[in-house]
């Protein structure tokens, strides 16, 4: 097995109230939708977390999937909120305009504790932004990496370096360990907690694409190693668009990870100027709330 030629893509959010976080991520953030997909019933891969009923997708960045890395927004029709737990610190992205939006929009951002030059911002839902102002980057992603907890480092690294074959990155400071595939991608970051890792129920999930030809392979060696398999090999279809082949799995902590088929995912992913308009108008003719209230209100997942 080898992952060679593998890219980050997207972390997964699980959101309870679309319109307020569409218009944070938008306004706020200064993200654009990229493409937006409305489902009748659950992901054969729980993409949408374990929910069998009517959802949507809602990619959203600052540039194409196939050189930025983004935010997938799954919204379940049924569900007004989740609990989070301890599994994902945030998103750490560099901009100078970011903090001003949010003080126009009256969110108060908070210094971080040994992190010069970094505030942070919440979005609806209790997601974490750290925005980096003091500091420019010759990237065109101002995204440059997600940060995840690690109950025990040593097998963090053990999985993402020896079985997923990322590069781990020197330099860190201790408690902390850093993976990538490539220089010009957001990193992933992990940091030791003390005790064990809790998703809750908005744990997410991070997705990197391989070469198709891979996919089994990375399967297979994770599986010899005794590691989790959430969802073995399978396709998924979106109407009107490109079949994925995917396989889930889960590291030692639980942490979700997705590795989809790069010949596929390039079509599937490839940007619809007519996607801010399918959000509003999915937003505009959400009757959820009305409906739900009529048969015992939506569901909070605590």
């Amino acid at each position: 097995m080898t992952t060679a030629g593998s890219r980050a893509l997207h972390y997964v959010y699980k959101i309870g109230d679309r319109t307020a976080t569409a218009k944070f991520y938008k306004e706020v953030l200064g993200m654009k939708a990229l493409r937006h997909e409305e489902f009748a019933s659950g992901c054969d891969a729980a993409c949408n977390g374990p929910y069998d009923g009517k959802w949507s997708k809602t990619m959203i960045g600052y540039g194409p999937e196939d050189d930025h890395f983004v935010c997938e927004l799954t919204y379940n029709y049924g569900i007004s909120s989740y609990k989070q737990g301890n599994s994902f610190f945030g998103m750490y992205l560099r901009s100078t305009e970011v903090l001003v939006r949010a003080a126009a929009a009256g969110i108060q951002a908070t210094e971080v504790p040994g992190e010069d030059g970094v505030k942070m911002i919440e979005a609806p839902g209790g997601y974490k932004f750290f925005v980096d102002s003091s500091s420019s980057s010759d990237r065109k992603d101002p995204v440059y990496k997600i940060v995840l907890a690690s109950s025990n480092l040593d097998k963090t690294r053990s999985y993402w370096k020896d079985l997923l074959e990322l590069r781990s990155l020197p330099g860190c400071p201790e408690g902390v360990a850093r993976f990538s595939f490539a220089d010009d991608q957001a990193l992933l970051e992990f940091r030791q907690i003390d005790g064990a890792v809790d998703h809750a129920k908005a744990g997410g999930r991070v997705a990197f694409s391989c070469p198709s030809s891979q996919l089994k392979g990375i399967e297979a060696k994770v599986k010899a190693a005794g590691h989790t398999i959430l969802t073995p090999f399978i396709s998924l279809d979106t109407p009107g668009k490109a079949t994925v082949q995917v396989v889930i799995l889960a590291d030692p902590d639980g942490h979700e990870i997705c590795f989809v088929g790069d010949e596929g995912f390039r079509a599937l992913s490839q940007v619809d100027p007519t996607a801010d308009a399918l959000l509003e108008e999915a937003v505009k003719s959400d009757d959820s709330e009305a409906w739900f209230g009529e048969h015992g209100g939506k569901q909070v997942e605590n």
